[in-house]
């Protein structure tokens, strides 16, 4: 990780208290507040492996392979992804499987950013 400023190494630790839900809220509050996209660099990161004339796929299946030791925070991403219910979202925690399917590319590697930060081991097939 790179060496960050007093400032910045106090924000960062305050970052680390907050809920995957109190995190989202963060995110989505300063993309209003500064005129930017969290997953625009993501985008532009996936967008360069398309080389070779090959064409790019457009849609995807998000395909949750673990829930991983935080199983709770990952059941909660998944109901706030899908809007399944509890139950539903435990399932698929417990069993794995496709969380969304074709989705687009932007969306389905925010999904698997969110479900890979609460503790997930997710796929993009």
């Amino acid at each position: 990780m790179a060496e960050l400023s007093k400032n910045a190494a106090q924000i960062m630790d305050l970052v680390k208290t907050l809920t995957i839900v109190e995190l989202n809220d963060l995110v989505k509050a300063m993309e209003e507040e500064f005129g930017v996209s969290a997953a625009a660099p993501v985008m532009v990161a996936a967008a360069g492996g398309a080389e070779g004339g090959e064409d790019a796929k457009s849609s995807f299946n998000v395909v949750l392979t673990s829930a991983g030791a935080s199983k709770i925070g990952v059941i909660k991403v998944i109901r706030e992804l899908t809007g399944l219910g509890l139950k539903e979202a435990k399932d698929l925690a417990d069993n794995g499987g496709n969380v969304k399917e074709n989705a687009a590319k932007d969306e389905a590697e925010e999904m698997k950013a969110k479900l890979e930060e609460a503790g997930a081991s997710v796929e993009l097939k």
